[in-house]
């Protein structure tokens, strides 16, 4: 159990090593080419959460995070055994999870610095990231057990 503590532990600090670099170097609102025409690296600091929405709520996003936070490890201490991909899952929205608040906590907002330049989509960082990858884990792992509860069904039915 401990490794998708281990997991969660790198990611945060992957995001806050990714931030504190951000925020050193790059002035705020400022954009710096990586790869052209595919990726940029923009110092944004976003008080709302993603594109921006309910800006200024930070009681809200305390509030709702250490819930989500609680939950995630209550469900990978009753759960997490169960399957890889659901503790891989958990590991990284408890990354995410984290590595924002951290900086709500500390900022008052989130440092976000990814800017994908071939498509219109809001700037973001690793934390955003690991949640992102932490939905669509889960999603996966929540098909393929819906796939094994109905071919168990099946079985039972025979």
């Amino acid at each position: 159990m401990i490794i998708y503590y281990i997991i969660a532990a790198i990611f945060i600090c992957i995001d806050q090593l990714v931030k504190y670099l951000t925020v050193q170097n790059i002035p705020l609102q400022k954009t710096v080419e990586v790869v052209p025409d595919v990726l940029s690296l923009t110092y944004y600091q976003n008080t709302g959460a993603a594109w921006s929405i309910l800006e200024g709520q930070m009681w809200f996003f305390y509030i709702v995070t250490l819930i989500v936070i609680g939950v995630i490890i209550y469900y990978l201490h009753t759960h997490g055994r169960q399957s890889k991909l659901f503790s891989t899952a958990l590991s990284l929205l408890l990354a995410g999870a984290v590595g924002n608040l951290i900086d709500r906590l500390f900022h008052q907002f989130v440092v976000d610095m990814f800017k994908l330049e071939f498509i219109q989509f809001p700037i973001f960082n690793v934390a955003d990231s690991a949640l992102t990858i932490g939905v669509a884990l889960m999603i996966i792992y929540l098909i393929i057990d819906e796939v094994k509860l109905c071919k168990q069904k099946k079985a039972v039915d025979k």
